[in-house]
């Protein structure tokens, strides 16, 4: 093969990767301000529920944003079951632990009342 052809074949190959890569961080930017749109407007559920301040709102749609991240990652993973569910636990109690810093102990109660009883309705 000609140096010339394998430039070529390199280049046709470089612009292959560069589109692949261009269109995944497309899709990735889409999927997460869908995934930021969705927070929102949870974590403006919450602020009417809850009766949290602006700051607690914010707060909480970063929470909504990082833990469903960290599911869907578990739950496309492939695992067992048992260990699924192991680590889905895992994630909770870490939320439950970041949530309890800026909820009071009322709103943090009501939170977990009103996610058991949309979790039993689903």
């Amino acid at each position: 093969m000609k140096p010339q052809e394998r430039i070529a074949i390199i280049g046709v190959a470089g612009l292959l990767v560069a589109g692949f890569v261009y269109s995944q961080i497309y899709i990735h930017k889409r999927n997460r301000e869908e995934l930021e749109e969705i927070a929102r407007e949870l974590a403006y559920t919450w602020k009417q529920e809850l009766d949290l301040d602006h700051e607690q709102t914010l707060l909480m749609e970063d929470v909504i944003i990082a833990y469903t991240i960290r599911k869907n990652e578990v739950l496309n993973s492939g695992v067992n079951e048992d260990s699924l569910i192991r680590r889905l636990q895992a994630i909770q109690r870490n939320e439950h632990k970041k949530l309890k810093k800026f909820l009071t102990e009322a709103q943090f109660e009501k939170y977990i009342k009103v996610n058991k009883n949309l979790t039993r309705k689903a």
